[in-house]
């Protein structure tokens, strides 16, 4: 069965930036004007590459650009059943290979809609969509508790410290550099996996955007110094190029330049996080006013950030409140890398057959 008898284009007008990696809810797509378009239960994907795996399960009505197609289930297909046959690897791979175009290839719709696809009955299509959605939705249910947990966070921060000088406490001249250690990455080129080593991913301001490493990244020696391995749990700050700051929650990798990794011996991890992201857009204006080729901030700048710490009793009992609330915060986020990986692992097999969902419930 090819992928034109359980599918067909539908109008398009939006931007594939608006797109992400498996995304399986588009709730949070911009509101357009546009009429024309996709609908509920349409499936979008880019077709440009190198954006090809990026794919979105539409919960309204929108429009979209002509890089972007969209598909909807025809005849006896489930709309969730279509969205998981494109998120298949091998749906990318194919449509990889039969991209045309030098500087900018896109995907070939003629081609695309020969794409084999599983020839599943509807109860089948629709077990196999209820199972993987199952942890799609967990994994959405995590992301808007962390969203939450994040912004509940930030708002106590502001509130009890960066905003609050009058606090019983020490409010002299600090600076990030004097609560927290940024170290900066490596050229991870000359750190390549030697001769029998597996290697570890290298963490670049992609895989940081992403929050996840894949099969696309670098990969470099183990062996390098414990100071540019990353764990999950450490504070990464993309200072070059697009500034971000994020709890690293992707597994093991190695730090890359124009990262840094803070750590701090002498406050909770809390503490230097939120006080990097209070000066994230100062840091952001700082890169955009140095912008020629790829904006940036410096270490002064750092050192001319300035901190409120407060007294140990004070950040004791702030610490009694964040903590518990910030270690959660990473447990959803790990939780959800490994709920990722179990998904894309049981993916194909139930497309191939390898795998059934009776053989789930033994």
């Amino acid at each position: 069965m090819k992928l034109k008898d359980i599918a067909v284009y539908a109008k398009d007008r939006i931007e594939t930036k608006d797109l992400s990696v498996h995304n399986y809810i588009a709730s949070s797509l911009p509101s357009i004007s546009f009429t024309s378009g996709f609908t509920v239960n349409d499936v979008l994907t880019s077709n440009i590459r190198p954006y090809f795996r990026k794919i979105w399960f539409s919960d309204k009505v929108g429009g979209c650009s002509n890089d972007v197609l969209v598909l909807r289930a025809k005849g006896k297909c489930n709309p969730k059943f279509l969205y998981y046959v494109l998120s298949d690897n091998r749906f990318f791979d194919y449509s990889t290979a039969s991209a045309k175009g030098t500087k900018m290839p896109r995907g070939d719709k003629s081609a695309i809609m020969e794409y084999d696809v599983p020839n599943f009955d509807i109860t089948e299509q629709t077990k196999i969509a209820n199972f993987l959605s199952s942890l799609d939705d967990k994994i959405a249910l995590n992301q808007r508790i962390n969203d939450n947990l994040h912004a509940v966070m930030f708002e106590l921060f502001n509130f009890h410290i960066a905003k609050n000088s009058s606090f019983t406490g020490i409010c002299g001249d600090f600076f990030l550099t004097d609560i927290a250690r940024y170290t900066n990455g490596l050229a991870m080129q000359k750190y390549r996996p030697q001769e029998r080593e597996a290697g570890i991913p290298v963490l670049k301001i992609k895989e940081l955007g992403q929050k996840a490493c894949d099969q696309a990244s670098d990969r470099c020696s183990p062996n390098i110094k414990t100071d540019y391995i990353v764990h999950d749990g450490d504070i990464i700050f993309s200072w070059s190029g697009t500034l971000l700051v994020d709890i690293w929650t992707g597994g093991k990798c190695g730090l890359n330049q124009h990262l840094f990794k803070v750590t701090t011996d002498k406050y909770p991890p809390w503490f230097v996080y939120f006080w990097t992201c209070v000066h994230l857009d100062n840091f952001i204006r700082i890169a955009k006013d140095k912008a020629v080729t790829m904006g940036h901030i410096k270490r002064s700048d750092l050192e001319r950030s300035k901190v409120f710490i407060p007294s140990t009793s004070t950040l004791i009992k702030l610490d009694e409140i964040f903590t518990p609330i910030y270690n959660s915060y990473i447990s959803n986020s790990i939780e959800n890398r490994k709920l990722s990986k179990l998904r894309d692992t049981l993916l194909p097999k139930l497309m191939s057959g390898e795998l059934k969902i009776s053989d789930f419930n033994r």
